[in-house]
């Protein structure tokens, strides 16, 4: 059993979740996300930030005691599946409070979905940790992700882990998944270039990433995979944490598999 441990403030997590079958997949990635969670240990709550739950114009935060497995991913493998982790409506409260919003609502309909139950199921196998998901309003600029992730620090402090899941690169158009090709040159360059601007700090450009490279627009056609990268790099403390990059290789020709862990000095 693993311990609990909510008095150090805890990592932030950018997991590159990759395709769906990694849930049960036996690969590096999934090792590395069960290494990281055995280094964590159990935190208090986690809220996640995922590429699959998009609410255009609003913001919302599952408040449900026993979030539903959402299967967004029609897999023979994992008919089935669930991940039965709680939920934690006092973490739901805790975020719209950091939040200020008035229009952040709570959500009773939506649960834990591909970006959650891929890598929690690494992370925390036994599903004793409560999760809440926190939605993207993908009309507004990365720039404004980033400053609601600004507001979502202070959970780090008060034992809770923020995950977010999606991937550096995804350009799914242009993947070729029956190749054992492990990453086309614009996509490892851009992987790169992001990896050299959270070594430097560089939070700025990654607001923008749009100047980052000339391969923006085929490494993120679309933003969702990359925005919870920046709610993760807004938790950042610049003076304490130490930045690890994870599996930082890219698959299938467009798919960076890249984590980033964010480690306090004082490790847990």
């Amino acid at each position: 059993m693993r311990n609990s441990i909510p008095a150090l403030r805890l990592p932030a997590l950018f997991i590159g979740h990759g395709l769906a079958n990694n849930a049960l997949a036996d690969n590096q990635f999934t090792h590395s996300w069960s290494c990281i969670g055995s280094g964590i240990g159990k935190p208090r709550g986690i809220l996640v930030i995922s590429a699959h739950w998009l609410t255009p114009g609003k913001v919302e935060v599952t408040a449900m005691e026993q979030p539903k497995t959402i299967m967004d991913a029609a897999l023979p493998e994992l008919e089935g599946f669930s991940y039965p982790a709680a939920g934690s409506s006092e973490l739901a409260g805790r975020v719209r409070e950091l939040l200020f919003l008035s229009n952040v609502d709570y959500s009773a309909e939506w649960g834990l979905d591909q970006g959650s139950w891929t890598v929690l199921n690494h992370l925390y196998p036994d599903a004793d940790v409560p999760v809440v998901q926190l939605s993207l309003d993908v009309t507004k600029s990365p720039e404004w992700h980033y400053r609601q992730g600004e507001k979502l620090k202070a959970l780090r402090s008060e034992g809770y882990l923020i995950i977010g899941s999606g991937n550096i690169v995804h350009n799914p158009v242009m993947a070729d998944y029956d190749s054992e090709e492990l990453g086309y040159l614009w996509a490892k360059k851009f992987q790169h270039t992001v990896a050299e601007a959270i070594r430097d700090a560089d939070h700025g450009v990654l607001m923008h990433p749009e100047t980052l490279s000339k391969e923006t627009p085929l490494a993120i056609p679309s933003m969702e995979h990359y925005l919870p990268l920046l709610y993760v790099l807004a938790s950042r403390d610049l003076q304490d944490d130490a930045v690890e990059f994870v599996t930082p290789e890219c698959i299938y020709g467009s798919l960076s598999m890249m984590s980033v862990a964010l480690w306090p000095s004082a490790k847990p």
